[in-house]
């Protein structure tokens, strides 16, 4: 007899701007509309931007663990494990909720104590020094030890873990609200202008740099505008860097408009130093749009040929693989094309929720 009805989950999540918090929110509202009742745990500016639809606690886990946040940290610790004490099993997103949750939860097992069953999604790969990695990637491993279950969302981290159950990720689907020439005429796109458009945080991991520097490449004979949607830390880097370069590189800030933008788009790109199983590249299949990325985690599983795949920090093969489809407007068509068929391939909603159902009633069963 199922027990989808009683089982008591809370997602616990991190600071998030992008995907993990999109995930995150699609998992819960998939959840309780099967019935489980699920309570979301996290930051309250993380609920404020993704408005959750189940109920939600507010758990400051920061963006890093810092000796300045070591205080906070700890009412976070201290708060989850209250926050927690009912459930039947908390699935942590992310390597800071997970190792948050890990210490809220302690070491022993739910059947040699009364703790709730322990889930794991990681999402990101470590970044920073290669011995900062190494260290990281061990702490990970330890924390894949101590879960009931793990999901990673790329290839890489399954090997960097040890773990090779993959997380199954829904690509986003959103309709446009207004019609091609009214999202040119609101972002002042010249006549005969093609644009490219880049979507996410700025963030050194996404490699806008990199777009940037591209862009100073072309030749001038065509005007091509490059469009950037998303805010973060890099923004003002990358405006001296537009500035030196004189390029028409225009940062828009953070927008919900993302289905109006691809719209316009001749071309989209990802110019990432990693991804795991971005949201955005999943967007921009469904959109059918040409899409030129870097082959970097889980990128080229999820486009498979749907995409021009270039190096990572080649900013040359970046430039002319951008060049090439707003050149070529024939295979242009025929990547959109293949963007359509390859977002028809990829997983649903209703795929995820019912990987997650299965394991969360075989971990309630065990117990």
């Amino acid at each position: 007899m199922s027990r989808l009805a009683e089982l008591r989950v809370a997602l616990v999540l991190a600071t998030s701007t992008g995907g993990v918090g999109r995930h995150v929110a699609a998992v819960a509202r998939g959840l309780a509309a099967r019935g489980v009742q699920v309570a979301v745990l996290g930051p309250r500016a993380t609920n404020e931007r993704f408005r959750f639809c189940a109920p939600f606690r507010g758990v400051e886990i920061g963006a890093r663990f810092r000796p300045a946040e070591l205080l906070r940290t700890s009412n976070a610790l201290l708060r989850l494990r209250r926050l927690t004490r009912g459930a039947d099993l908390v699935h942590a997103h992310g390597f800071r909720a997970a190792l948050v949750t890990a210490l809220a939860l302690g070491r022993a097992r739910p059947r040699r104590r009364r703790r709730p069953a322990f889930v794991i999604t990681f999402h990101n790969a470590m970044s920073g020094s290669d011995l900062r990695r190494a260290a990281l990637r061990r702490v990970m491993r330890r924390l894949a030890r101590i879960a009931d279950a793990v999901f990673v969302v790329s290839p890489d981290l399954a090997a960097d873990i040890g773990h090779s159950q993959r997380a199954l990720i829904a690509a986003p689907v959103s309709t446009p609200a207004r019609d091609t020439a009214d999202v040119r005429r609101a972002l002042d796109i010249p006549d005969g202008a093609a644009v490219v458009l880049a979507i996410g945080r700025l963030h050194p991991q996404k490699g806008f740099d990199l777009l940037v520097r591209a862009t100073a490449s072309w030749s001038p004979e065509r005007r091509v505008v490059v469009v950037i949607a998303g805010d973060g830390p890099l923004r003002a880097t990358l405006e001296t860097l537009i500035t030196d370069l004189g390029v028409d590189v225009r940062l828009l800030g953070d927008r919900a408009d993302i289905a109006d933008l691809l719209q316009v788009a001749d071309v989209v790109a990802m110019p990432s130093r990693w991804e795991g199983w971005p949201l955005t590249a999943g967007e921009v299949l469904t959109a059918g749009r040409p899409l030129v990325a870097t082959a970097v985690g889980g990128m080229p599983e999820l486009v498979g040929d749907a995409a021009v795949l270039v190096p990572s920090d080649d900013v040359a093969a970046l430039a002319a693989a951008i060049r090439s489809l707003l050149d070529d407007a024939e295979t242009a068509r025929e990547y959109g094309q293949r963007a359509l068929r390859r977002s028809r391939e990829l997983p649903t909603d209703d795929d995820v929720t019912a990987q997650l159902i299965a394991c969360y009633e075989g971990l309630a069963g065990a117990s």
